[in-house]
This record gives structure tokens, sequence and C-alpha cells, in this order.
């Protein structure tokens, strides 16, 4: 696929960027910023499918939602700094690792004293809240500039495992998914619509965790999961599809999912290699698709 050529979802559920200029008091877009895993990737060999670290901006309604802050965040933050008004946005860390929160000190929005951010995630595997994590990686020697010179309003929230939060009528429920590394997973439910973002699979997930994932992912209209990491001689193989995304696709299966797409690719997957991946999808799970950076879904 060239990249020319846009993904479309048979319902064309795909938008350009361009049509997102429409009233969007009733509609839930869902953007992808940052889709690498682990590390950042630019280059030649990740122009098409991107290289920023996870980033996943759901716009919903009125309201602005953001899942995980690599360094897709900052992308973010330049996108909003030339809308120059007043910006009020809910952030949701999914765990508190390098490649989720490693945007957040170059997010320039958070600089600006008239804006508000509502900062969400549970404890780190350390016990450190999210506040602590952010923090720390803004100290000396690591970072020139503190957390506390962030001129923005920031209010946050230590989240539990199994609880639900409400934004208006928004609904965002928080489950456990991989408990060895401390991952939550979330469910954004507004109106009839329901995304799920699932970015933290195992290859074997423990029986307090598929409750858990069951209850997130059930019947929802979009599925955001990462795939399998495998190994390079896998990579380099004919059949790419054989166990890169196995456990998403039964899950999407077995709970009714109608879309699902992949992301947090692993750096070493090229967009060659992500092309031969995207086009075996068919032949698994029709509604199946791989995140790229600037790719907008609206599911109205």
């Amino acid at each position: 696929m060239s990249q020319t050529e846009p993904l479309r979802h048979p319902k064309d559920a795909f938008r350009t960027t361009e049509n997102l200029k429409e009233n969007q008091a009733d509609k839930f877009l869902v953007k992808f910023w940052g889709v690498r895993g682990l590390i950042p990737t630019p280059g030649e060999e990740t122009n098409r499918y991107g290289g920023n670290t996870a980033c996943v901006e759901m716009q919903v309604g009125t309201k602005n939602l953001i899942f995980d802050g690599g360094t897709g965040l900052r992308v973010l933050g330049k996108s909003w700094l030339q809308q120059q008004q007043q910006l009020v946005a809910h952030l949701f860390f999914t765990n508190a690792q390098t490649n989720r929160i490693q945007g957040f000190p170059f997010f320039d929005c958070a600089f600006a004293p008239q804006n508000c951010f509502h900062i969400y995630g549970t404890a780190a595997s350390n016990g450190a809240s999210i506040k602590q994590s952010l923090g720390d990686q803004m100290l000396l020697p690591h970072f020139p500039y503190p957390l506390q010179v962030m001129d923005s309003k920031l209010q946050f929230y230590n989240l539990t495992p199994g609880e639900a939060i409400a934004i208006d009528e928004i609904a965002v429920q928080i489950g456990l998914i991989n408990n060895l590394q401390k991952s939550i997973g979330y469910r954004v439910t507004w109106k009839e619509y329901s995304v799920a973002y699932i970015t933290d699979l195992q290859s074997e997930i423990e029986e307090l965790e598929q409750e858990s994932l069951m209850k997130l992912i059930q019947g929802v209209d979009l599925l955001i999961a990462n795939p399998d990491y495998i190994t390079s001689n896998f990579r380099d193989s004919e059949t790419p599809i054989d166990c890169y995304s196995q456990i998403a696709i039964d899950l999407a299966r077995k709970a009714d999912v109608k879309q699902l797409v992949f992301s947090n690719h692993h750096p070493n997957d090229n967009d060659d290699f992500l092309d031969r991946v995207q086009a075996a999808f068919k032949n698994e799970f029709e509604q199946a698709f791989l995140a790229r950076e600037g790719m907008v879904i609206s599911l109205n």
C-alpha cells in the first residue's frame, strides 16, 4: 500500500484530517499521533506508519481525551498550539514506562497558563503515582526544567483498576491488563459508541486479567490493541500473520468487536513488513487494520 492510498473502512470509517473541520459536537473521532512501541524510530523505513511512541487522541463530542504520552504527544501539542485557544483535556496513562510518558516534558500546551489538563494513572510497580513518575523524568540530570515550571493547571487523579469515572456524558472504565507491568486499559463509552484502548497484552493472560479484559472490550465499536512482538527470524518470513496478532484477534472475535486496530508497532517492524502484515489481516479478521500516524477513525 502506497503512502498516497489512505486506509479505507468499508463503511467509510476512515476520514482525512480536512474533514475534521465540520461541527464536532456530535462526533466521536480517534486520531493516532504515535503508533510505535518501546522507543521512537524515525527514519526512511518507518515514514509510512510513523516512528513516534504511543499517543492516541479521542475527540468525544466537545471533550478532548488523550491516551498515553509518548513522543506523539509533542506533535499533538504543536497542533493544538496553532489553534490559539484555551484548552481543557483529559490525559490517561496506561503505565509509567518510558515509552508512555517520554513526550510529556515536551508537551508545549502544558506550559501555557490558560490551559487545564486532568491527568490520570495508577501506581507504578514501585508504588510511584503518575504525578511522581512524570515529575521524576523532569528532574536533573535528565531534564532541565521540573514539573513545577509547567504553568498550566494540572490536576492529578490516582486510578484503581475496576473503577469507572464520568466526564459529563462520557464514561471511562478502567481495568487491569498486565499485572506484571501494572498496566491498565480503558473503555470509553459515549452515547451508543464505545472504544477500548488495550495496549499491553501479553502472550499469557492470567484469569483475573482475562475477566478484566472482556469487560472492557465486549461489543466495542473499536478495539485498539498491541501486536505480539516477534523474533527477527519470523519478521523475515513469508507469513508474518501467524503469531503477530493472534491473541488480540482471538479476543476480538470472542468479544464481538466491530473494528480492530493494532498500534505500538515494534521498532524493528519497518514499513514493508507492516504492509505485508496489513495485507494478511484480511484473511484473519476483515475489520482489522494497522495504525498509522495521522490516521483518523470516525465512529459516527
